[in-house]
């Protein structure tokens, strides 16, 4: 999926109607209207942000565009737009905001990196460059995306909090942590490791989320606050999986090599829970709230307690999809009849 273009777009020729002149004289309706459409078409063809979008230029990327000709559709995106124009309406005051982080736009990708690129910049690393670096990495890496448009789907379907796709892509620190860690372990890849970790010293500091760029995440995450997670160099997260805040995928001590965790898919790992050492929590698994985890985990598990130990197994569909990380107190009675 790359830049899309949206040709039902039709509200920056009124606004440009409202602020631009022709050399300061009265010209009829019909030259006015054929004027302001050109403005357009040539700001379509250009792609050039607003002033107040910091005069950020285009990605130099001609594949991006020759991608975005040959896509059919892009239903999240449509989606995002819908919903900031609904909002600018409902909260003039937004307005400005949401055409600049959103409106302004023309793919998801360059939203995306515009919102990211301005909650990390500061006084040496400043958001034109930062947007730079998120916006070549993502145009350009058809894996990441996927996995964006899949991550802010899970954000929207599980948690209760995330009103729309607008909100995680504007206002979800979880969202904006988890890819900038996807840009990170891009440029670790291809051997960009200081600027890899400059991204993750950025996360840390902005966020408080510390993700090392040599992890490897799948698609479809939630990280759910996100305030306090901790995922170290080795650890493997697979697809569909859900954490909450506070959530440690560690190493055991000094040792190098493969140390952490790797979380099998569709698990669900509480607020707070910590996990050490090269271990394996198998698919379907669910991590209470508090656990320490030292051992493997088998899938579909239930596991709980310092340390953790299995309380019991899981027959429904994945935790990470429905939320249900709570034993009810009917299922620990049974549990502890059983002992």
């Amino acid at each position: 999926m790359a830049c899309l273009s949206n040709e039902s777009w039709v509200s920056l020729p009124k606004m440009l109607s409202g602020r631009l002149s022709l050399n300061g004289q009265q010209q009829d309706e019909k030259e006015e209207t054929k004027h302001y459409e050109s403005v357009y078409t040539r700001y379509r063809l250009e792609k050039v942000f607003p002033v107040y979008a910091l005069g950020i230029p285009k990605p130099d990327s001609d594949d991006a565009l020759a991608l975005s000709v040959a896509n059919l559709g892009d239903p999240i995106w449509d989606d995002v737009r819908e919903e900031a124009k609904s909002e600018a309406e409902k909260e003039p005051i937004l307005s400005s905001f949401l055409y600049a982080s959103i409106l302004s736009h023309d793919c998801l990708e360059q939203a995306l990196a515009f919102v990211i690129a301005n909650r990390l910049q500061n006084p040496t690393l400043l958001a034109t460059q930062l947007m730079d670096i998120f916006c070549d990495v993502m145009m350009h890496d058809k894996g990441i995306q996927h996995s964006i448009r899949l991550d802010v789907k899970a954000f929207k379907e599980r948690d209760p909090a995330c009103l729309s796709y607008s909100s995680a892509l504007l206002y979800m620190k979880g969202y904006h942590s988890l890819q900038v860690y996807r840009v990170a372990h891009a440029l670790w890849g291809q051997g960009r490791k200081v600027l890899a970790l400059a991204l993750q010293s950025r996360i840390s500091e902005v966020f408080g989320v510390d993700i090392h760029p040599a992890a490897k995440i799948g698609e479809g995450i939630l990280l759910d606050h996100a305030t306090g997670l901790v995922i170290g160099e080795t650890a493997v997260v697979g697809n569909r999986v859900s954490l909450m805040h506070g959530v440690t995928l560690g190493g055991t001590g000094k040792e190098v090599g493969d140390r952490h965790p790797k979380v099998g898919e569709g698990a669900l790992i509480g607020a707070s829970a910590t996990i050490l050492g090269n271990i394996t929590i198998g698919e379907v698994a669910m991590i209470a709230a508090g656990s320490l985890v030292l051992k493997a985990i088998p899938a579909r598990s239930m596991v709980a307690g310092i340390p953790a130990n299995v309380i019991g197994y899981l027959d429904e569909n994945d935790p990470s999809l429905t939320m249900k990380h709570d034993a009810t107190k009917e299922f620990f009675e049974h549990v502890a009849a059983k002992k």
